[in-house]
């Protein structure tokens, strides 16, 4: 189904909710993210981050309310053609999600064979293209176990781009690593997203992160999107939520519960 989306968003939540028993998690979700920027969606542990981006690319759908993505509304969509619009949205999950079994090569390789008719001959110079671009040009043998946590991150990465999505998720990419290895994963995303462009959402409680990357930033706080806009405004917001979430302040609406 063709939604009618927001001109220049790649992705809008309309009204979403989502409940697990008792357990209200989304609350009704409204949010436009930008195409061909690098956003951020902020908020703490257990606010509904995760859920959200399993809206995003179909392994949920909402009780109530809408999610579009590149203008379909991804509810409506019938398996095959959810199937069809996840080549166009890679995700660097938490910890890499490779496969234990394979090595390097044959995890970014896994989508390719996967998702489109190419040959190995065809297929090699993309996933060589792909590790060379995340550092990992000399680590197509090894297995998934021999890598660093950054590593991973890192080939992660490179299997999330590797069938040319239009837009890439990072579902808490700074998970189990020190600051300077997430840094270090930003600056790879800053020069990436320079060279080739597309929509990059990065979902996260990591302040420091968002400063590095972000130029559009939604706070999520109980179900909701508390507030959002351009980076530049968010950081100077006076809303009590967003002002103490963005400075780590111990005072305000946000405590230890």
């Amino acid at each position: 189904m063709i939604a009618s989306p927001t001109p220049d968003a790649a992705i809008e939540c309309r009204g979403v909710h989502k409940s697990f028993g008792s357990a209200r998690i989304l609350t009704g979700v409204d949010l436009k993210i930008p195409a061909g920027r690098i956003s951020v969606i902020l908020g703490p542990s257990g606010t509904g981050k995760s859920v959200l981006l399993k809206h995003i690319n179909g392994l949920l759908r909402p009780d109530r309310g809408e999610v579009v993505v590149l203008g379909q509304s991804v509810s409506a969509l019938r398996r095959e053609d959810v199937l069809r619009l996840r080549r166009d949205v890679g995700i660097l999950f938490q910890d890499g999600a490779l496969f234990g079994s394979m090595n390097i090569y044959d995890n970014i390789a896994f989508p390719l064979r996967q998702h489109t008719d190419m040959s190995e001959a065809e297929i090699a110079p993309i996933v060589m293209r792909r590790l060379e671009e995340v550092g990992l040009g000399g680590a197509a043998s090894l297995m998934p176990n021999q890598l660093s946590g950054g590593m991973r991150k890192r080939a992660g990465f490179a299997r999330a781009l590797v069938l040319d999505p239009r837009i890439v998720v990072f579902d808490e990419p700074d998970s189990g690593l020190d600051p300077v290895r997430t840094a270090l994963l930003c600056e790879l995303m800053l020069r990436i997203h320079a060279e080739q462009g597309g929509t990059y959402l990065l979902i996260t409680h990591d302040i420091l992160a968002a400063k590095r990357v972000a130029n559009f930033i939604a706070v999520i706080w109980k179900g909701k999107i508390v507030r959002s806009g351009p980076a530049e405004e968010m950081w100077d917001s006076e809303d009590p939520f967003v002002k103490q979430f963005l400075t780590g302040a111990t005072r305000g609406p946000l405590g230890m519960d």
